[in-house]
Parts: C-alpha cells; sequence; structure tokens
C-alpha cells in the first residue's frame, strides 16, 4: 500500500541509516589507513561507488527478508542520498584523523603536546589556563600525610600558567609554583590536554628546629627584609663590622602584616585560616631567622639590628636528577637485607638484581662505612641496608624478596 510522501521520506532516511552505517565505517577505515599510509586522499568517486556496493549488499538482505521495505521508489532514493552523505562525511573524518596521526609515536612527542584550544582563557593579549585539581590530593609515598589545610590550599586555590607551553613545561611549573608558594618538599604533577592535574605532594617540614642543619645555630635578628625572601635562601648578616653567612629559615615583613606571609608556617590563635600565598616577605622592616655557624652564633645576640644581603646560590642538580628520575616512573628505597632473604651471602652480580628485581644498587651501608656504586662481585651480608633505584612495584617485590 503506498504511503504518503513525508511517510516515505522518514522511511527512507530511517532505511539509509540502517544500511549506511556498515559502509560509513568502511569508507572511515579505509580513508584513514589510506591517508596514515601513503599520505594519498581516496577519490571521493571511489567512495561513492564502494559505499553503493555495499549499500546495495545490505540493501539486498533488508528486501528477502522483507520485499516491501524495497516497494517504493522514493524510499530508495532518499535511503541512497542518506548513505552517500554518511559514507562521504565518515571518510573526510578518517582523511583527517589519518594526516594528524603522527607516523610514529613516542613518549616525547605525546608529552610535548599542548593544551586544548577550548581551555584557553585570553587575558588582554596572551592566553592563559587555569589548572583545575581533580581528585583527592595524594600523600608521597616516604612522607608523612598532608594536613587537611595544605590539601585545601592545592585543590581549591586558583592556579594559572601560560597557555602556550608544552604540557611537559606546565607540569613543571605548576611544581614550581606548588614548592615555592605551598612550601612543599616533594611534588609529583600529571596535567591532560584539558588542563586537569593529578598531584602527589609531601607535606612542608614545620618547626624551626627540623630547618636547622646539624652544627649551625639558628639565631633571629631585626633588619630590613628584601622582598621574596623565603626560607633556604642563602644570606650575609651586616651587624656593624660583622660579616656572616647563613640560610634563612624564617623570615616576616613587619609592614603590611595582613599580607605578609609567615615561613614558619604558623598561624595566630583565633585567626582564620585562608590560602597561603607565596612563603616569601613583601619586604620592608621586618625579622629574620638565619641558621649560621655555631662559633658565630654568639656574635649576632647582641645585635638590635642587621643587614641582610642575599646571595645567589644557583640550582641544586640533585634536586633536578630526583625530579627527572621521578618522572621517568623510578623511585628509591632503602632495604635491609635479612637473614632469610634470598641475597644473603650471595653477589649482586650472582643474584643477577638488576635483570632478575627490575632494581639497581646505588649504594650500601655497612657497619665498616658506605660502598657506593658495587659491583658485581661485592658480597651482600645480613644487616646490610641497600640503596635501590627501580619502579614501586618492583621495590615492592624486591624488598620481600631479600626480607
Amino acid at each position: 500500500m503506498a504511503q504518503s510522501l513525508p511517510v516515505e521520506i522518514l522511511f527512507g532516511i530511517y532505511l539509509g541509516v540502517l544500511t549506511g552505517m556498515f559502509p560509513a565505517f568502511v569508507s572511515w577505515g579505509l580513508g584513514f589507513l589510506f591517508k596514515y599510509i601513503t599520505g594519498v586522499s581516496i577519490p571521493a568517486f571511489g567512495v561513492v561507488v564502494l559505499a553503493l556496493a555495499l549499500a546495495g549488499i545490505n540493501g539486498g538482505l533488508l528486501a528477502l527478508n522483507d520485499p516491501a521495505v524495497l516497494a517504493s521508489g522514493y524510499r530508495v532514493v532518499i535511503a541512497l542520498i542518506v548513505v552517500l552523505m554518511i559514507s562521504l562525511y565518515a571518510h573526510s573524518k578518517g582523511d583527517s584523523m589519518g594526516a594528524s596521526v603522527p607516523k610514529r609515536l613516542s613518549l616525547k612527542r605525546i608529552r610535548d603536546r599542548t593544551l586544548s584550544s577550548d581551555v584557553v582563557e585570553l587575558v588582554g593579549s596572551r592566553g592563559e589556563v587555569r589548572i583545575e585539581v581533580i581528585g583527592e590530593v595524594i600523600d608521597m609515598e616516604g612522607y608523612p600525610p598532608l594536613s587537611e589545610r595544605t590539601r585545601a590550599e592545592i585543590k581549591d586555590s586558583e592556579w594559572r600558567l601560560p597557555a602556550d607551553l608544552p604540557i611537559s613545561e606546565l607540569e613543571t611549573r605548576f611544581v614550581e609554583r606548588l614548592r615555592t608558594e605551598l612550601g612543599l618538599a616533594d611534588v609529583s604533577v600529571d596535567i591532560d590536554e584539558r588542563g586537569r592535574a593529578t598531584v602527589v605532594a609531601a607535606p612542608p617540614l614545620s618547626g624551626i628546629s627540623k630547618r636547622v642543619p646539624a652544627g649551625k645555630r639558628a639565631v633571629s635578628i631585626d633588619a630590613f627584609v628584601p622582598t621574596g625572601l623565603a626560607r633556604g635562601d642563602e644570606v650575609i648578616v651586616l651587624a656593624g663590622d660583622t660579616e656572616i653567612a647563613g640560610t634563612v629559615v624564617a623570615a616576616r615583613s613587619s609592614l603590611n602584616t595582613d599580607e605578609t606571609v609567615k615561613t614558619d608556617g604558623g598561624t595566630p590563635p583565633g585567626e582564620p585560616i585562608h590560602p597561603a600565598a607565596a612563603p616569601t616577605t613583601t619586604g620592608g622592616d621586618g625579622r629574620v631567622t638565619v641558621a649560621v655557624a655555631r662559633s658565630r652564633a654568639a656574635e649576632l645576640l647582641g645585635v638590635e639590628r642587621g643587614k641582610v644581603i642575599v646571595t645567589a646560590r644557583g640550582t641544586r642538580r640533585e634536586y633536578e636528577l630526583i625530579s627527572m628520575l621521578r618522572r621517568a616512573g623510578k623511585r628509591f628505597r632503602k632495604a635491609t637485607v635479612g637473614p632469610s632473604g634470598e641475597l644473603a651471602g650471595a653477589t649482586i652480580g650472582s643474584a643477577n638484581v638488576r635483570e632478575a628485581h627490575g632494581v639497581a644498587v646505588l649504594a650500601i651501608k655497612r657497619p665498616d662505612g658506605w660502598l657506593l656504586a658495587p659491583r658485581g662481585d661485592t658480597g651482600l651480608r645480613d644487616g646490610n641496608e641497600l640503596f635501590v633505584i627501580g619502579t614501586r612495584e618492583n621495590l615492592d617485590a624486591f624488598e620481600e624478596v631479600i626480607a
């Protein structure tokens, strides 16, 4: 029975979608593979012929099941148009994907990719991206857990970075900001193309005594504090004719006290807790606590006011090495050889530590001292402390073997 024209059109669209899915998938796959392998696009005429052939097979199978499917010419024409449109669209998408996918995938190429354009915000003439910390901030292995306040500061603060940088550089800058502004001991960050970050962090070291090196003494003096002075900066304290080098363990500016950052991490009782700004001084009159040599600490005790000069310290290369290893998925760990462990009485070479367990022994601590970069013929005894490097899984398995 003949149907009205609108019904025939709807039925033709339905039939075209039903029979066009397989031709569209084949057109996409051929377009992608041909472009990716040869760099040349399949002609549109070839796509049309292929799509019509596949649609004819599908339509014939449908007609065998229900002869009324092809009873009207209107629905057949509309179905063919729909099939061709879907197939040509799928082919164009496959062709564009084949042109955009790198011929040789590598971790470096993936890490050098930039952010998605729809997350970039224009601020004046420059693009910025708001880094969103997703999920829970994870505690870093080997450190005490983070406080709830620090977790909230990491997760809820607004972090903005330049949007024209590779993702790897964004991660490096975000790590530097977290370390600088929150005083964290260590941080690991993973950012995706939409600016969403997963953070693993270690809490800041608190307490003045924990920051004073062995053999040093901490002395506080009033001084004109430079802007941006932070914990760990190397300074020279001038008091009259006295010149003493030291390391800043705490500093604060007395001016603009509402905005001054207390680098010792303290919050006066009764004051509300706000997300911390950068742990640096705002400049002007203030007070500085400096760790100096024990023999020279007495020279600063009677000084009412001094001058503080910041000296260049350079880059700590050991931190760069640890950060590079962590980004490669490696970890440091100390493991003790047990009396019943498989390695007790063996040598590093005979135990085949690197190949069998996937870890490398960097140093061995013995009762008679340290042994760095041990050779394969170095023997392992009960009670030796091994400093090893490897992935977290390999280190866990290695500890079980040697214990």
